[in-house]
């Protein structure tokens, strides 16, 4: 039976940190129908942990949760993801760069709150948390941009690009916030270059390590 951990995580967090490793692990398949009582059962707690555990893997991309029809595991298509992280690399090379044009103190604000927070949570060992600040910080670009429709361009990305984080998060947890912390000091010191050029090379590396997170998935099957 789950409980409370040591280091005082809430039950929902520890069942959190549970159904994500049973998805990357694959214990729970790809587009496998998830019942909160059936899991609450297995794992051995009351129904409302699962289901706010639930709502926090949404947004790390893991699992969907779809109106009537109830939350799945999320599937992955490598060739779908190699496209939207390319489309990423255009749209959001211009969201950092325009951030770091418009200088706005509050948007930059967000932006190191957001790093800062992930950073901890990586540290702690709470990799849910890490990957919703991950999701946050891009959020938390886009809006520090200042264009108008940005964000709805990237709302139906963000999805599998969650889902790059989260299968990659584990090897790549302390690397990727110091690739976070170079595009946060090229927008907090202005320069549009760098940020883009941080920006392009902080998705390819996740795409790469994907890719090998992945094959090694799949030759160990």
């Amino acid at each position: 039976m789950l409980s409370d951990n040591d280091s005082g995580q809430p039950l929902r967090e520890v069942v959190a940190g549970k159904l994500r490793l049973m998805i990357l692990d694959g214990e729970l398949k790809p587009g496998q129908r998830l019942v909160e009582g059936h899991l609450a059962e297995r794992l051995g707690v009351s129904r409302n942990p699962v289901r706010e555990a639930m709502r926090s893997l949404e947004a790390t991309g893991l699992i969907e949760v779809v109106p009537r029809r109830g939350a799945h595991v999320c599937a992955i298509d490598k060739c779908e993801v190699h496209h939207i992280q390319q489309i990423r690399i255009l749209v959001e090379g211009y969201a950092v760069e325009q951030a770091a044009m418009l200088q706005d103190p509050d948007g930059i604000e967000r932006i190191r709150q957001c790093m800062e927070k992930g950073r901890q949570a990586t540290e702690r060992g709470d990799a849910v948390t890490a990957a919703v600040c991950h999701r946050e910080f891009h959020i938390a670009v886009e809006k520090a941009a200042g264009v108008p429709f940005l964000q709805q361009v990237l709302d139906p990305l963000r999805q599998q690009t969650e889902l790059v984080f989260s299968v990659v998060t584990d090897s790549r947890g302390d690397i990727t916030w110091e690739e976070h912390e170079d595009i946060y000091d090229a927008i907090a010191s202005g320069d549009a270059q760098r940020a883009r050029e941080m920006s392009r090379q902080h998705i390819i590396n996740a795409l790469e390590s994907f890719q090998m997170a992945v094959e090694a998935t799949t030759a160990t099957v």
